[in-house]
């Protein structure tokens, strides 16, 4: 089949893009656009926009985009081909014929949906038969009532060598093998895959039966049994009960993940409607995408005991390197040896949703999982600790999340091993009363003359630098207020005071460096003046007044622009270094031990490059 980019760009040009999207989501016009809540993360405030002159949907939120093609595949969950023949069928195209192979792959696929719907039916009626009664029998004993059978499709698989494969021998019995419902062995008669089974339908997004699921309804193994990979369905790309649970979760915003199909029914007839299964296997990280693209943080409820504990911290470390802002994953702590069907039976509806809301985030479920892992007793102990946490966190590929991660189990660790002895520091009340009085009229004196003597492996007295600088030049801020709006310092009151200041320059057209510090509450305050009377003659840009000298205010600009880039670019350089290091402690070889040189090296010829730059002329001062 040939699409052809014009071919698919007049396909798109018929179609209305705000008209598609807004028969799932409600949309607003907002001038030549529409906006939304958007449908790929949970929010209460409109980022999503809809654009029908270029054809495309935006999140500002989660920076979800594309076109009608890409929201048929994302949001409505179908595959490619699938998305192109509805959106031309609505736009009165005709797709372009296949050739030949594609075309007799195209009808095997259909024919094997033909063959699994049939199944289903005979399963489903072989439920109702007097050979079902044990399953019925079963099904009731669980609490399912008529309306879960029936919505789930549950059916029956005697207890046949050959009943399936005489009840469909309309079917060519090749197709029966392919499609995963008999087992063929040379030399043998093929028979029934599934005998004394209950069955369940695993299907598609769009609800198309692809493959089954048996459980044993007496002694035996194994318990559960499922279909082969088959041309429709690949068990480890497959999530059960997607097709109910996609629309569902549009509602709640959440998705929650449970170890069974059973565990599924159980807590959908208890009103969670929003839950998926994996299929026999760990969570894959296709399946960790899936779930993202129907909530940012879907909700791990795996059992209570080892088993699910383990498969949890498994998902835990297979949805490491693929984090992203944003995405991650939630974890809820079951009571020991229960799993959701039983908390529910037991304790009720209301007892699964309180812990659903009591989830924990990932870090916290690895910090709590290596904490317990063994005894912390002795240095060695906790330098295995240690270790172990870093492991993890070389495992996250974003250089941002994996930064973060690294903060907070240093804090943890701080925190777990700290002496408990110390007496924290109190300032004297002369002291206390002076930081108090007169806060509100700033007196702004000359930079220190100990500011000449600067630390570049300090990682803040280039960010104190930048920040002094734009006080003691408020009309800078709007200058570099592009450069600046993308960079968070890594001090929490240095980036609440950049923020505060790149909201002022905003709303004042002029502002001086007075009517800046009285906008600031205490604690900005503080930290302003703090700046204002340090890191001062070491910098280029604070030498002296803006305007006093030849270049005047233009001069203090060009040298801030560079120390700004010099800034933002040191984040990176650290973190890759921190990266290099901790694979070259975790194994040492000829290549992980080059890397950390080199990147040592280029961190040195980095911090010269900032002291050359920003001393220029200082032994002069």
């Amino acid at each position: 089949m040939t699409l052809t980019p014009q071919w698919l760009d007049e396909l798109r040009s018929r179609i209305t893009l705000s008209a598609l999207i807004g028969r799932s989501v409600k949309i607003t016009r907002a001038g030549r656009e529409y906006k939304a809540c958007c449908p790929f993360h949970n929010e209460k405030t409109p980022s999503f926009t809809i654009n029908d002159e270029k054809g495309f949907y935006h999140c500002f939120g989660c920076s979800a985009h594309g076109d009608a093609i890409r929201w048929m595949t994302d949001q409505r969950g179908l595959s490619f081909m699938d998305a192109i023949k509805e959106l031309a069928a609505e736009a009165g195209m005709d797709v372009p014929a296949p050739d030949p192979r594609a075309a007799q792959r195209a009808e095997k696929a259909n024919n094997l949906y033909d063959v699994m719907a049939a199944a289903q039916d005979w399963f489903v009626q072989q439920l109702g038969s007097v050979a079902g009664a044990g399953a019925r029998a079963y099904l009731e004993k669980r609490g399912f009532s008529a309306t879960t059978i029936r919505d789930f499709g549950l059916g029956f698989a005697p207890d046949s060598r050959s009943g399936l494969k005489t009840a469909l021998k309309a079917f060519e019995t090749s197709m029966l093998i392919e499609a995963g419902l008999l087992i063929a062995v040379d030399g043998k008669e093929p028979y029934d895959r599934f005998r004394g089974r209950m069955m369940i339908p695993i299907r598609d997004p769009r609800g198309r039966v692809i493959a089954f699921g048996g459980r044993i309804l007496g002694e035996g193994e194994p318990k559960y049994l499922n279909s082969p990979d088959t041309p429709l369905f690949d068990k480890g790309r497959t999530l059960y009960n997607l097709d109910k649970c996609s629309p569902a979760s549009r509602q709640t915003g959440r998705v929650i993940v449970v170890e069974g199909y059973m565990d599924v029914i159980a807590i959908a007839q208890a009103g969670f409607a929003d839950a998926v299964a994996p299929l026999g296997t760990a969570l894959t990280e296709q399946q960790i995408q899936m779930l993202w693209r129907m909530t940012e943080k879907p909700l791990l409820c795996f059992d209570g005991d080892a088993a699910g504990q383990k498969a949890a911290i498994r998902a835990a470390l297979r949805a490491l390197p693929l984090l992203k802002p944003g995405h991650s994953l939630q974890f809820v702590t079951l009571p020991e040896g229960q799993d959701p069907d039983d908390l529910v039976k037991q304790s009720g509806p209301k007892a699964l949703a309180a812990l659903l809301d009591a989830s924990e985030p990932l870090v916290d479920r690895l910090w709590r999982f290596e904490v317990a892992a063994g005894p912390l007793d002795t240095p060695e102990d906790r330098a295995g600790l240690k270790q172990r946490l870093g492991a993890h966190i070389a495992n996250i590929a974003d250089a941002e999340i994996r930064r973060h991660y690294s903060d907070a189990f240093r804090e943890r660790f701080d925190r777990l091993f700290a002496p408990t002895s110390r007496t924290p520091f109190q300032p004297a009340a002369s002291a206390r009363k002076n930081l108090r009085q007169d806060w509100r009229k700033p007196q702004i004196l000359p930079p220190g003359a100990e500011t000449k003597s600067f630390n570049a492996k300090n990682p803040d007295f280039l960010v104190q630098g930048v920040l002094g600088a734009l006080l003691r030049n408020p009309d800078l801020i709007q200058r570099h207020h592009e450069a600046l709006s993308d960079y968070v310092p890594p001090d929490p009151n240095h980036a609440q005071l950049l923020g505060a200041m790149l909201d002022a320059s905003f709303t004042k057209e002029s502002l001086e460096t007075e009517d800046l510090l009285t906008i600031l509450d205490e604690k900005l305050y503080n930290v302003a003046t703090a700046l204002l009377h340090s890191n001062g003659k070491v910098f280029v840009f604070n030498r002296g007044e803006a305007g006093v000298e030849s270049g005047g205010l233009s001069d203090v600009s060009k040298e801030l622009g560079e120390a700004i880039r010099l800034m933002k670019q040191r984040p990176a350089l650290e973190e890759a270094l921190e990266r290099a290091t901790l694979l070259a402690s975790l194994e040492m070889t000829d290549e992980t031990f080059a890397e950390q040189q080199r990147l040592r090296a280029e961190k040195k010829a980095f911090d010269d490059r900032i002291i050359a730059f920003f001393r220029r002329d200082a032994d002069g001062l």
